[in-house]
């Protein structure tokens, strides 16, 4: 019987055997470290290049592929999927070869603020809560193209003036040049009701929504009278504007592709409030928040994320592999997880986070609570956030503390809390990849 391992596949090996479909890869050195992250239309081609003699003698790529020890890959459902996860790992990981996406620009969005009596319509890259939200839109020159034909249908305002109906002065406001033109119905000179301009922005979200078929199927109609009627020019004009409407599609879903950069915070407010809430002798600088996740319903991991003075500590960030619980329990995993954790530091005689933060309810915080007994120490402020009424619970107190939606200190334990959500599916993603391979 021969018992020799088989020989481990070569990067260039591996690339060979990757799919031809969209998704990310991953250039790791010896030691594991992602070096280098990139997105693919089709994985196998374009990983295999950085293996022939021309990406080893290229100045953008012979440093790198010196490097180069291991490589993997994540599936993606389309190229928009892969730039947008690209982008988010690389923010993520922080590669050493990857110079562009380390910054803080994130990806546009187009957000109507359905709250304002006449909802206004804008492109941002720090989208607000509250706003209904359209993105994050891969190229901003499409997305701004759509948008200009959607204004020319719809005629919905996209200025910054907060109208308000019952104020006299807007009934003598002078309109900008777009009422002029017929691009607006001008409610800052309220020619158009509040019910008449809801009927327009209804009609806005529907295409942005994707029922876009009857409008083009119009559109395209009147492209071929125009044809039809030797009017070449607008043929053509209605043909591009075609194409910039069916372009809104190439975009990520602002629920699941949020970049992490969105929906600013201030940190001083944020930890302002908690210090008041929690009744805090001193602000606190830094915040750590612990959540369990499930490998199809299998193995269970945890992530740790770090905050100081209120923005993400990249460097802070821990990943963890269940390994004393069998099958699924998050109470469990929890105490495990603190346990792990704790004891580190307080064995190293390292500073404990000033807020450790907990995903979960009354469950989850008194296993952690409970890990704090078992080793013997005393915890940080310990608390935890339930999502479904977004209660803070602390422990040994039964009544939980509810604030506003709008609070500062609310809005940054969301923060803390949905960042790690977020990197813990990450490590889940990574880990099903995995087995894949």
């Amino acid at each position: 019987m021969n018992d020799t391992l088989p020989t481990p596949l070569t990067p260039a090996e591996k690339a060979r055997g990757f799919p031809t479909t969209p998704g990310v890869y991953l250039m790791k050195d010896d030691a594991g470290n992602v070096l280098y992250v990139g997105k693919a239309k089709n994985l196998r081609s374009r990983t295999s290049h950085y293996f022939n003699k021309e990406a080893a003698i290229d100045l953008r790529t012979c440093e790198l592929v010196k490097h180069i020890r291991d490589i993997d890959f994540i599936p993606c459902e389309s190229e928009v999927d892969a730039l947008l996860r690209e982008a988010r790992l690389v923010k993520d990981l922080r590669p050493k070869f990857n110079k562009d996406l380390k910054d803080g620009k994130t990806f546009p969005y187009i957000q109507i603020r359905i709250r304002e009596e006449f909802p206004r319509v804008e492109v941002t890259r720090k989208p607000r809560r509250g706003a209904k939200l359209f993105g994050p839109f891969t190229s901003s020159k499409s997305m701004r193209d759509a948008l200009g034909v959607l204004q020319k249908l719809f005629k919905f305002r996209t200025c910054k003036l907060d109208i308000d109906s019952t104020e006299a002065r807007w009934r003598w406001f002078r309109p900008c040049l777009l009422a002029s033109i017929r691009q607006c119905t001008a409610p800052c000179n309220l020619r158009v009701t509040k019910a008449e301009y809801r009927e327009q922005i209804k009609k806005l979200i529907l295409v942005l929504n994707g029922k876009s078929t009857r409008l083009i199927g119009r559109m395209e109609l009147q492209m071929k009278e125009a044809s039809t009627a030797m009017q070449f020019e607008r043929a053509g004009k209605i043909r591009d504007e075609i194409k910039a409407i069916r372009n809104l599609t190439l975009r990520g879903d602002a629920a699941t592709d949020l970049q992490p950069e969105v929906f600013h915070i201030d940190p001083k407010k944020g930890l302002a409030g908690l210090q008041k809430v929690l009744g805090l002798e001193k602000r606190p600088r830094s915040i750590e928040g612990i959540d369990i996740a499930h490998l199809s319903g299998e193995d269970t991991v945890a992530s740790l994320v770090s905050f100081l003075d209120g923005l993400p500590f990249k460097d802070g960030y821990r990943k963890f592999k269940i390994k004393s619980v069998e099958g699924v329990d998050d109470f469990a995993s929890m105490r495990e997880v603190v346990t792990r954790r704790f004891k580190r530091l307080h064995d190293d005689e390292s500073v404990f986070p000033d807020i450790l933060l907990i995903d979960g309810g009354k469950g989850q915080l008194n296993a952690a609570m409970d890990a704090f007994r078992m080793l013997g120490i005393d915890p940080p402020t310990l608390i935890s956030l339930a999502k479904q009424e977004e209660e803070i619970f602390r422990p040994g107190i039964s009544e939980s503390i509810k604030l506003s939606k709008h609070s500062a200190a609310l809005r940054l334990l969301q923060y803390v809390r949905d960042e790690s959500h977020r990197f813990a599916q990450h490590y889940l993603h990574t880990l099903r990849t995995k087995r894949l391979v």
